[in-house]
C-alpha cells in the first residue's frame, strides 16, 4: 500500500533534494531561494507552509495575490497581538511547538503582468519575475516614480525559442536589460526563463544552459552592477537540473501541492 505523503512530508523532501542538488555543485541550500507557487493551493496549505518556516510565495494573477496577501497579513498580525498556547510554550521551552513561522511573508508575481495592473501590485510584491518587454518596464517606472520607491524585477527571457512563449528573444536580452537598467526606479535583479515541458528533466538542460550564458553575459557587461544576482530557472519537474546549471531561485508548485500543474497556462485576468 502506497504511503500518503502530507504537505509537511513533501516540503521536507523538497528541502532535502534542493540541499543535495546544491551540494553537488559546491553550494548549500542557503544559496537557493525556493518560491512556493501557491496559485493552486488552499489558504490553509499556505498557512501550513508558513508554520513550517517558509517565507516566499508566488502567484500568477494579480487579483489572487492581493486577496491572499491580505488574508495572510491579517493572520500574521493576529498572531503578533494574540499570543497562542504554542507561543507561550516557547517562553518555557524555547521551542514554538514545531511552529517556525517567519515574521513576514514575501510575495512574488510570477505570471504575466498586464500594464493596467501595475499600480495595484507595486506595493504588495517583493519581486516581479515576468518583465517581458520594455513597455511593461516603462509602466513600472512611471508608477514607481510617483511613489519614489524602486521596484525590483527579473527580465523574462525566452531561452527555449518556443513560439508563443512569453519573454524577450534571447538575442535581444542584453539590449533590453541595458534599457531597463537606465531607468531610475526599476531595479533589474536578474533573469527568469522556463524550459519546455518534458517528462525527462534532462531535456531542460539546453534551455537552462542558455539561460546561464545569458545571465553571465549581462552580468559580465556590468549591467545593474552588484544587484544583478538572481538566475531564476526550474520548476517542480526540473529544478535539480536547473540548480546544476546555476539557478539560485526555483519556483515549485506541484511538488508541494497535489493537483497543481506548473506548466498550465494562466487564464487572462478580467
Amino acid at each position: 500500500m502506497a504511503t500518503v505523503m502530507t504537505l509537511k512530508d513533501r516540503y521536507e523532501e523538497l528541502c532535502s533534494r534542493v540541499s543535495r542538488a546544491a551540494e553537488r555543485v559546491g553550494r548549500t541550500e542557503r544559496d537557493i531561494l525556493v518560491v512556493a507557487v501557491s496559485k493552486y493551493a488552499e489558504v490553509e496549505q499556505i498557512l501550513e507552509l508558513i508554520r513550517l518556516g517558509h517565507q516566499d510565495f508566488g502567484e500568477s494573477r494579480v487579483q489572487q495575490l492581493l486577496q491572499r496577501k491580505a488574508m495572510i497579513d491579517e493572520w500574521l498580525q493576529r498572531r503578533q497581538t494574540l499570543p497562542t498556547v504554542a507561543e507561550e510554550a516557547r517562553g518555557r521551552s524555547g521551542v514554538l511547538g514545531g511552529d517556525r513561522s517567519p515574521e513576514e511573508v514575501r510575495w512574488h508575481l510570477i505570471g504575466e503582468l498586464q500594464r493596467n495592473k501595475v499600480r495595484k501590485i507595486l506595493e504588495e510584491v517583493r519581486l516581479i519575475h515576468s518583465v517581458d518587454s520594455l513597455r511593461v518596464s516603462e509602466e513600472i517606472q512611471n508608477a514607481a516614480l510617483k511613489r519614489e520607491e524602486p521596484v525590483e524585477v527579473l527580465l523574462q527571457v525566452n531561452c527555449s525559442g518556443e513560439a508563443g512563449k512569453h519573454g524577450v528573444a534571447l538575442p535581444a536580452a542584453i539590449h533590453v536589460a541595458e534599457q531597463i537598467d537606465a531607468t531610475t526606479y526599476v531595479h533589474l535583479r536578474g533573469i527568469m526563463t522556463m524550459a519546455p515541458y518534458s517528462e525527462n528533466p534532462e531535456d531542460s538542460r539546453p534551455t537552462f544552459e542558455r539561460g546561464r550564458e545569458c545571465f553571465e553575459e549581462i552580468r559580465d557587461a556590468g549591467i545593474a552592477a552588484e544587484r544583478f544576482n538572481i538566475l531564476s530557472m526550474g520548476m517542480s519537474g526540473d529544478y535539480e537540473v536547473a540548480i546544476d546549471c546555476g539557478a539560485n531561485l526555483v519556483r515549485i508548485g506541484s511538488a508541494l501541492f497535489e493537483g497543481a500543474d506548473d506548466h498550465a497556462p494562466d487564464e487572462p485576468e478580467a
